[in-house]
């Protein structure tokens, strides 16, 4: 499992938050990035608004969240939870 953040902020100002984390955080995230990963864009204040995925190995979507504001965003918890959730499922289709 890997975790990658982005925002659409600079490396100055991104850098203050992003110190310590223990996984990469791209800057400058466009308005091109975020439709090509399938973010949401509020189109009438011109910015991205979070939006958090979960991809299977494949690549593809198991879990997204978007959020319209400050509230709403994935808790580590709840998505740990469900990473160990599908891990788990692959297994036993293994089995099977």
């Amino acid at each position: 499992m890997s975790i990658i953040a982005g925002t659409v902020d600079d490396a100055e100002h991104t850098a203050p938050i992003a110190e310590g984390l223990s996984y990469p955080v791209a800057i400058g995230v466009t308005r091109q990035i975020g439709d090509a990963i399938g973010a949401f864009w509020d189109g009438r204040r011109d910015f991205i608004q979070p939006s958090e995925f979960l991809l299977r190995q494949d690549g593809r979507v198991a879990a997204a969240t978007y959020s319209a504001g400050p509230i709403g965003r994935m808790d580590p918890k709840e998505a740990l939870t469900m990473v160990k959730f599908l891990n788990e499922m692959m297994r036993e289709r293994r089995k099977h």
